[in-house]
């Protein structure tokens, strides 16, 4: 097993938290990350890993899956890996893209375990979240209780139903600041996203995502409201006949307090009332 911390003195690098470069160099939490895919029976014969750093997840996820593709974007560590990882590239094991993971185009992939770069984690989550495959991410601590939050909690929003739109979600651990170099200046922790069909049918899923994100940037108000006050956000040509239409009940309600699939059935009166844009 290699030694994160070698594998820093190798690369002769340091993170540096002005570009969010931050590497994890636990051990412990580096061997526990695979094993949080493989104990769900999630195929491995096809691992992602985004933002692969100097290496010290990849080592370990090439132990237990028959191939593991990394995105990394720092030319200098790609070179790295390459380098270091040499052996496993010949046998077929390792590919290494260079680029950044929000504009190459993601392969296809059995599951997907991943310390991610905390600055764009959520856009590259709702890049993997659709594709339907297991995911193992890091994040911050606040985004992964924001990502697995009950309605009517504090923490519950557009980040919630988002999410378990596409998957069931939950923290599988906390990892500490000291976990990584140099520490970050939040918590972190790991959240395992099991795929599954949502209970509840949309028409259109672009428009259903959008709807949510249209009313959660009024969550202080009520939904008749906030349904009114977003339309050029959620892109409803006539946002009153939505209210009109809805539940005078469910009108006055906010939107924290709805669970996923009420919103899935508000979307769907939206879609057929509100004129939406196409």
């Amino acid at each position: 097993m290699r030694d994160p911390d070698g594998l820093l003195a190798r690369a002769g690098v340091r993170g540096d938290p002005d570009v969010d470069q931050h590497f994890l160099i636990d051990d412990r939490v580096l061997d526990r990350l695979p094993g949080y895919a493989t104990e769900i029976g999630a195929d491995v014969s096809h691992v992602l890993e985004v933002g692969a750093g100097t290496g010290g997840l990849t080592d370990r996820l090439c132990r237990v899956a028959d191939r593991v593709t990394v995105i990394e974007r720092d030319p200098s560590l790609v070179a790295f890996l390459r380098e270091e990882f040499a052996p496993e590239i010949d046998d077929g094991r390792l590919s290494v893209i260079e680029g950044d993971a929000l504009e190459v185009e993601i392969p296809e992939f059995s599951a997907c375990v991943s310390n991610l770069p905390y600055g764009v984690s959520s856009e590259i989550a709702f890049r993997l979240l659709p594709r339907g495959r297991p995911l193992v991410l890091m994040f911050q601590l606040e985004f992964a209780e924001r990502m697995i939050a009950d309605p009517d909690t504090p923490e519950y929003g557009r980040l919630s139903v988002s999410a378990q739109h596409y998957a069931d979600c939950e923290i599988v651990e906390e990892v500490p600041r000291e976990a990584f170099s140099p520490p970050p200046a939040v918590e972190s922790a790991v959240v395992r996203a099991r795929p599954r069909e949502p209970e509840y049918e949309v028409g259109d899923e672009a428009f259903f995502l959008r709807f949510v994100k249209a009313v959660f940037t009024q969550r202080r108000k009520t939904l008749r409201n906030a349904i009114r006050n977003t339309a050029h956000i959620s892109g409803l040509g006539d946002p009153d006949a939505v209210v009109e239409a809805a539940d005078e009940e469910l009108m006055g309600r906010r939107a924290g307090t709805l669970a996923p699939a009420e919103f899935a059935a508000l979307a769907e009166l939206a879609r057929a009332r509100g004129n939406p844009d196409e």
